[in-house]
């Protein structure tokens, strides 16, 4: 048997490896193994493996022990598809060169002020991380230089296919020096993304990790299908049923574990957020709160949940589900330890039921609906609950005082003892009502509406199958589905919404083909900016001073304020509710050109 190999054994620079046993890292990653040694050669690479796999580390490691610090020329530049990403793989490479001297890495990325971004730019960064887009603007600008690029990355690039930037990431590598070294990672290789691979990848070395494929068997799996709208009612009704302990819920972003957790403490909820922003202290501290029980449930991200281990873990929720197996299988291994038993429960919204089966065909475990207690089981337990409470205080209270001064009450009221009784049981519901109304239950009206339409959008979906018109997109989508391109490099059009599960609200930008706007440009600052999903964003109409983009009726207060914060271009997009504001009414608007995706 053969030692595990380290990373000393991978032949890093010295100042990496010092980083890297300070932050306690020892073995490399089945992803990280493959990838390092090719890398170091400065061969080209074609990697494919799930998300949480170390894929950052894997690009990062290597190519920071190959660059010039004294050189403030860009040598790196690395794609990722959403902000989020690119702030994560910046402060990644910000991590593991702090023993560099005059080292500098910046992340680029739309909605953010572009005027900071080209001062830094002039001072110059050895490793540039963006979006695609503002790479492109910056490309155009001549404010980017990249003659002295020694490699590009793409990261996570079937993601950026999916969000319709392909053709962005290839205008981007024909601008590339000809010998420059190319690493590309993807979860999947759909054919486009092969295509890209063979065109601009030289004898590539091939790293393909397969991903963990179980789950615990002690893991109790179940999900619900629900609209977005109704998806925290459906979760508090749980969390009134169910026998919990400590939770773990996982959302996509970071405002949403503020946002969420806000929303559960306001219900009555301890809950408490953790994400990427916290310093190491604040997190240490909430998850002690977890530990002792101060705090109930963590509202988390999943880079902010790795190394979490809380024995008292009785449920894990996938507020957000996951976009790929593995991810999964880590969120929910935070249950079940210690040989005890646990629960997973998973959310998911009609257009998410292709992600449901790809977890379940990856883990090779099904996921049972779950029956979604009713107003009727939460009245049982509101009550049941309340009478429990009531025959502690006759046990253990002395109440001589107040039966005085009920009878007393009785006695001025002349009223009957248990309607008395009756109106001081009301007082003690103070805020929240003991019972709900029982004539209309909106959650379980919505997944009736679901069930019975096969979980699809509408009847015209019928017999053709949004989940396969999903998968055809995973693996790439058709070139007639992309529509005509103008100019090179612009994005593609957006895909039109599927059915009617998701009513939507017209919205006016006051930018447009004048200003050289591209749907990519609207797509990415609000997917990015204002906590939205890129499938969130309907219809997109580009004019000649204006645009208008299809957006969920069910916007929040805050997220419209933040999308009114936005700056596309260093200018504000002056976001307001178009005129006719009917879901197609802006279909009667004439001289514009309209981006969506044939069903």
């Amino acid at each position: 048997m053969t030692d595990k190999i380290t990373f000393k054994d991978l032949e890093l620079a010295p100042e990496i490896l010092q980083v890297l046993e300070k932050i306690g890292y020892e073995s490399p990653s089945p992803i990280q193994e493959a990838s390092i040694p090719h890398l170091l050669n400065g061969e080209d690479i074609l990697g494919v493996a799930q998300t949480g796999t170390g894929k950052t580390a894997a690009f990062a490691l290597p190519l920071l022990s190959n660059i010039d610090c004294n050189s403030p020329k860009t040598q790196i530049l690395v794609l990722a598809p959403t902000r989020e990403l690119a702030i994560q793989v910046a402060e990644a490479f910000q991590t593991y060169a702090s023993k560099f001297r005059n080292f500098k890495v910046l992340p680029i990325y739309g909605g953010s002020n572009i005027g900071t971004q080209l001062r830094q730019l002039k001072q110059g960064a050895q490793v540039v991380v963006g979006t695609p887009g503002r790479v492109m603007d910056h490309l155009r600008r001549n404010t980017l230089n990249l003659d002295h690029l020694k490699a590009v990355v793409l990261d996570e690039a079937d993601e950026m296919l999916r969000m319709g930037f392909i053709d962005d990431v290839t205008w981007i590598l024909d601008q590339t020096p000809d010998n420059t070294q190319v690493a590309l990672f993807s979860a999947t290789m759909p054919r486009q993304i092969r295509a890209v691979a063979e065109q601009y990848l030289k004898s590539p070395k091939e790293v393909r990790i397969q991903p963990k494929e179980s789950t615990k068997a002690n893991i109790e799996q179940s999900y619900w299908t629900v609209n977005h709208l109704h998806k925290l009612d459906a979760l508090t009704r749980i969390l009134e049923t169910e026998e919990t302990d400590g939770i773990i819920m996982f959302v996509r972003t970071k405002n949403q574990t503020v946002e969420l957790a806000d929303k559960l403490n306001a219900r009555g909820y301890s809950a408490a957020a953790i994400n990427g922003d916290m310093v190491q202290k604040s997190r240490e501290h909430t998850i002690e709160q977890l530990k002792r029980g101060s705090i109930n449930i963590l509202v988390a991200t999943d880079v902010a949940a790795r190394g979490i281990d809380v024995e008292r873990i009785s449920h894990v929720m996938n507020f957000d589900i996951p976009y790929d197996a593995e991810t999964y299988v880590h969120r929910i291994g935070r249950t079940g330890r210690a040989g005890r038993s646990g629960k997973a429960i998973l959310f998911i919204s009609p257009r998410e039921r292709h992600l449901l089966r790809t977890i379940e065909r990856t883990t090779k475990t099904p996921i049972t609906p779950l029956t979604m207690p009713t107003r009727e089981d939460v009245n049982n337990k509101r009550q049941a609950e309340f009478t429990e409470a009531v025959s502690q205080l006759l046990d253990s209270q002395k109440l001589e005082q107040f039966e005085t001064l009920i009878q007393s009450m009785q006695a001025e009221m002349g009223t009957d003892p248990a309607r008395l009784a009756a109106a001081l049981a009301y007082m003690a519901q103070k805020d929240k009502p003991l019972f709900l109304d029982t004539s209309h239950d909106p959650v379980h009206a919505s997944a009736n509406n679901l069930r019975e339409r096969g979980g699809r959008g509408g009847r015209n979906d019928r017999g053709r199958g949004r989940d396969r018109d999903f998968n055809r997109e995973d693996r790439g989508g058709r070139r007639g589905d992309r529509g005509d391109r103008g100019e090179r490099g612009e994005r593609g059009p957006r895909r039109e919404r599927f059915g009617n599960e998701q009513k939507m609200d017209c919205y006016k930008i006051s930018m447009g083909r004048n200003q050289n706007l591209r749907p990519s440009d609207i797509v990415g600052a609000i997917a990015n900016e204002a906590n939205l999903s890129s499938r969130d964003i309907g219809r997109i109409q580009l004019h000649d001073n204006h645009s208008t983009v299809e957006l969920p009726q069910d916007l929040s207060a805050a997220t419209f304020k933040a999308l009114k914060k936005l700056h596309l271009r260093n200018q504000p997009i002056a976001l307001e509710r178009a005129a006719g504001n009917e879901r197609g009414g802006n279909e009667k608007m004439a001289g514009n050109s309209s981006y969506k995706r044939r069903g």
